[in-house]
């Protein structure tokens, strides 16, 4: 259920040089280097990097990677500082409320609160913030790509 609820954000959010839905795993290696590990999940390749292989400022990153195209669906970041929803909020963009509308030159969040854990999501960033089980300190950054 959570999958599809992320299937529908809009926009594609870059980080860090990679966009998903239009930069390919070449790009990746390009940028980071060979992963520290590579694993299949939910048959799509993810190339992780961790311990050794770092990105700066994460405790670890995932580029899911679709077999056939090799154009990266999904980045999933977690991120090596603690950081809050006010954090968040400051960088990308306050609560959508009636005051505070969604508009393609003012991204705003959506609050969910699923069973399993806290979450926002800016739609038109195409970015989701998943919240540790205190749903309060940042868990991952979930960047996707536009949707079709």
């Amino acid at each position: 259920m959570l999958t599809l609820a992320l299937l529908n954000l809009v926009l594609a959010k870059p980080w860090n040089g990679i966009t998903p839905g239009v930069s390919t795993r070449d790009d990746v290696l390009k940028r980071f280097g060979e992963p520290s590990k590579v694993v299949t999940a939910a048959g799509r390749e993810v190339l992780a990097y961790q311990k050794g292989k770092l990105i700066k400022g994460t405790t670890q990153t995932q580029f899911r990677v679709e077999p056939k195209s090799g154009v990266v669906e999904r980045i999933d970041v977690f991120p090596e500082p603690v950081l809050t929803l006010p954090q968040i909020a400051s960088a990308y963009g306050p609560a959508c409320t009636l005051e505070v509308p969604e508009a393609p030159d003012r991204p705003c969040y959506l609050k969910h609160d699923d069973p399993t854990r806290a979450y926002v999501t800016y739609v038109r960033l195409g970015l989701a913030v998943f919240f540790n089980p205190d749903g309060k300190t940042v868990q991952t950054f979930a960047f996707l790509p536009e949707k079709k």
